[in-house]
């Protein structure tokens, strides 16, 4: 048996057991905390290492094979995290355990933590995203109110970004049957301001917020595309009220519908630059909505855990772990043969002909597999390496580009 770091045998959690112990909860964060670590390159990590405490430990020699020293995140900094999100009456949810949303786990690059404050039967409940321009009209709130509203007394929570205008309307009028604001920084960081009197109501209502970036992390600008893919991801459908045409809402139901979730848009007076967005949604295929019925007739059919999508990336690896669809898809014992995988140790020039064959433009790795003539377990091997030493961005649909 592989051992901790600490020479003690790692924690193996049994067959069908369903929660992360507090060891394996600290290595989990440790990992996704470290540097050039976002949620691809963790379940790479973990498919590589068979462990996140495996992964730590290798994680050096791996990124040092481009070329880079990679700073992992310390244990202290990781028991100081988790104490400060409990005493804001907060825990972290890992990916596979029953707290975590079952839409938000079969998305491309779901995070393998996020950080919840208050009600977490919330996040068990069919949800709605219900998104749209800050600064809206009064018929626009109005419009957002009234659906959130009716959604709610139809059984569905209310997920949205606590920001102004339709995304606060939203949240205050799904108040009493479940909403889920999702922050942009760390919980402790609220944005804007403003709305902190929300934010409370929120959690007094029992909602619950939701982040998946560090505490302490105050929210720039390209975080709020990251946040909007979690609004998306969290529910079955994204709904739309009001949206200019370049309005970051706009950007929540692309990701929508690359998530291959339901779009709904409010139509507007063509005269309105804020409805120029949701008219030409509609023009593009979502779905009009003038009530609450319209969204009703296509997620009803959708909503409880038995249709909830499953990620395909948890691919049984012989232990189980597809079926049980939990923590324990990554809890897999760690290997000591040093060569996790079975991958060939790279030849000389395999990685400077895979670096060639990238470029700025995002690429299907299966199309870098065939062009390169390489083994499909030495390029993801190759990548892991490359994104390790910041040098690589993933894309939707399995694609990565080189950055510059």
């Amino acid at each position: 048996m592989a051992g901790g770091e600490d020479g003690s045998p790692r924690d193996v959690r049994p067959a069908g057991a369903d929660r992360l112990s507090d060891r394996e909860r600290l290595a989990w964060l440790r990992l996704i905390r470290s540097e050039n670590v976002g949620p691809v390159t963790f379940r790479q990590l973990i498919r590589h290492f068979g462990s996140a405490t495996a992964a730590l430990d290798g994680l050096p020699e791996l990124a040092a094979r481009s070329g880079r020293q990679a700073r992992v995140a310390g244990r202290a900094d990781a028991e100081r995290e988790i104490a400060q999100l409990a005493r804001l009456g907060g825990r972290f949810v890992a990916i596979g355990e029953p707290d975590y949303p079952a839409w938000l786990k079969a998305i491309d690059a779901a995070p393998p933590l996020i950080s919840v404050r208050g009600g977490l039967g919330v996040l068990a409940r069919p949800m709605i995203a219900i998104v749209g321009a800050r600064s809206a009209s009064v018929a626009g709130c109005r419009m957002a109110q009234r659906l959130a509203r009716d959604l709610g007394d139809a059984g569905f929570v209310v997920v949205s970004g606590l920001a102004r205008g339709i995304d606060a309307a939203a949240h205050q009028a799904a108040l009493a049957a479940g909403t889920v604001a999702v922050f942009a920084g760390g919980l402790d960081r609220l944005y804007p301001p403003e709305n902190a009197a929300l934010a409370d109501r929120i959690l007094e209502a029992g909602g619950a917020h939701v982040s998946e970036m560090p505490l302490g992390w105050e929210p720039r600008s390209r975080d709020f595309p990251r946040r909007n893919r979690l609004v998306s991801g969290m529910a079955s459908g994204t709904l739309l009220v009001e949206a200019a045409q370049r309005s970051g809402s706009l950007i929540t139901a692309r990701l929508a519908g690359e998530q291959g979730r339901a779009v709904f848009a409010v139509p507007g007076s063509p005269l309105d630059p804020r409805a120029a967005g949701t008219n030409q949604l509609i023009k593009q295929g979502a779905h009009l909505v003038t009530e609450a019925a319209d969204v009703l007739e296509i997620v009803a059919p959708m909503i409880g855990p038995a249709f909830a999508p499953k990620p395909d990336w948890l691919a049984d690896r012989g232990d189980g772990m597809a079926e049980r669809l939990a923590a324990p898809e990554f809890a897999g014992e760690a290997r000591d043969d040093g060569d996790p995988d079975g991958v060939e140790d790279p030849a000389r020039g395999d990685r400077e002909r895979l670096i060639e064959a990238l470029g700025p433009v995002p690429t299907e790795i299966d199309d870098l597999i065939r062009f390169t003539g390489l083994s499909a377990g030495l390029v993801q091997v190759l990548l892991l390496e490359l994104d390790l030493a910041g040098r690589i961005e993933h894309h939707a649909g399995q694609r990565v580009s080189l950055l510059a």
